[in-house]
């Protein structure tokens, strides 16, 4: 049970930083992001080639992948995004949802659909605590994930710039009477949500398999994350991954591996249940 919860916290960390990239975008540009789990097996795949071809181990590409990611989410934002923020809703519900389609056949016919790893990185190893042996990646991971999530919290909280972040999530129009550019903070928003998950996926690459849907299985849990945090709200939707992770380890720990996403959605039910808005959300 111990090691389950151990599990839990780990997987949960690293859900709460690619939670929060989708955070980000969902309560400060109202837009939903629905390639977000596609943009999360571009950074893997990118962190996968730079270990093949270069030799450049996931924990010192991490920064690299993030600043590959960052001009990836500006060239969206320019090119799709901002040029549909005039239409209707639906356009770019659209919209994103098809980008992830095509993104995920893209990555099927240029990489075949064949699960790859890395078979050694400078993380490899075990890391033993309170009798439990677990794995150096995930712990590791863990730690930087929740590391970023601090300092993601710290630019939207702490900073001049997150105040004009919050202020356009607040009310666009007021915020560009003051000074603020919305179109400017939104390029920033995709930005840095895009370097988040950069950021979560060449850590990500460590110990778990690059395959063209990988993208299906981590979206899906943001999504819920974000749902079950409260739209848009950066404190639930990281509160929210730590919970997935816990109750998806102990599903696998009390019934079997096999329905393990049960007790996600369980969790997910019983807390809209109780708080259709989330645990953040506001009434």
């Amino acid at each position: 049970m111990l090691e389950a919860l151990y599990t839990g916290l780990l997987n949960g960390a690293l859900y709460a930083a690619v939670a929060l990239g989708l955070a980000l975008i969902w309560g400060i540009t109202d837009v939903i992001n629905f390639a977000h789990g596609e943009f999360l097996m571009l950074a893997m795949y990118a962190a996968y080639w730079l270990y093949t071809l270069a030799h450049v181990d996931p924990l010192l590409s991490a920064p690299l992948v993030a600043v590959l990611m960052a001009f990836f989410g500006f060239l969206v934002y320019a090119l799709i995004i901002r040029r549909l923020r005039r239409g209707p809703p639906t356009a770019l519900i659209l919209a994103t949802f098809g980008l992830g389609l095509v993104m995920r056949q893209l990555a099927s016919m240029a990489f075949s659909p064949d699960y790859r790893s890395l078979a050694h990185t400078a993380l490899s190893g075990t890391v033993r605590i309170t009798g439990v042996n677990l794995g150096r990646p995930q712990f590791v991971t863990a730690w930087l994930a929740l590391l970023l999530v601090a300092v993601v919290f710290w630019l939207v909280y702490r900073t001049r710039w997150g105040h004009a972040l919050q202020a356009v999530a607040e009310d666009r129009e007021v915020a560009e009477l003051v000074g603020i550019a919305p179109q400017r903070v939104d390029a920033q928003v995709w930005m840095l949500s895009s370097a988040v998950v950069g950021v979560a996926g060449a850590l990500l690459t460590s110990f778990f398999y690059v395959f063209p849907s990988v993208g299906e299985v981590f979206g899906l849990l943001a999504f819920v994350a974000v749902c079950m945090g409260g739209f848009g709200s950066l404190p639930g939707a990281a509160l929210a991954g730590l919970l997935i992770g816990v109750f998806e380890a102990f599903t696998a720990y009390w019934i079997e591996p096999a329905v393990k996403t049960l007790g996600i959605f369980v969790l997910f039910v019983a807390v809209l249940w109780w708080r259709p808005r989330g645990l953040f959300g506001r009434w």
